[in-house]
């Protein structure tokens, strides 16, 4: 009888060595994962010359989305021009800002800006006289 009592024991102890195992392995799987999420950042794009530069078209493009704005008569593009602020989740991975302009001595730049959350993630400046050309492109999913 004692043995019957001991293996009785013995089971209920297992079974609850089981349950208290189950209920830790529930706990630690409903964890928030470590992964990051994608996330949705403030962005906006700056073309900007020096005194007497003509900016002549600017490119963006926003995960596969392009605009393509030129300098015309009856749109032109004066410096400094700035984009609409605007939303981009991370999820769309890249993010591209293309610009050429017109300049019209040797000491004239160029400067484009790539914005991020109120802050000048990118910036690329090119100095010299005629047409110049300047390029940034950003993948969230890079470090």
């Amino acid at each position: 009888m004692k043995q019957f009592y001991n293996s009785k024991s013995l089971l209920r102890l297992s079974f609850l060595f089981v349950l208290l195992f189950s209920v830790i392995t529930v706990v630690n799987s409903c964890k928030k994962d470590d992964d990051d999420e994608f996330q949705d950042h403030m962005v906006q794009f700056e073309v900007k010359t020096t005194t007497g530069g003509e900016i002549i078209a600017v490119v963006t493009q926003v995960g596969t989305v392009q605009n393509t704005i030129y300098n015309t008569p009856l749109t032109p593009v004066t410096s400094p021009w700035k984009s609409e602020e605007f939303f981009v989740n991370s999820s769309q991975a890249q993010v591209n800002l293309d610009a050429n302009a017109d300049m019209p001595d040797p000491e004239s730049e160029l400067t484009i800006n790539l914005w991020i959350d109120g802050e000048i993630a990118r910036t690329v400046t090119k100095k010299g006289k005629g047409v110049l050309e300047a390029s940034i492109d950003y993948s969230f999913l890079e470090p």
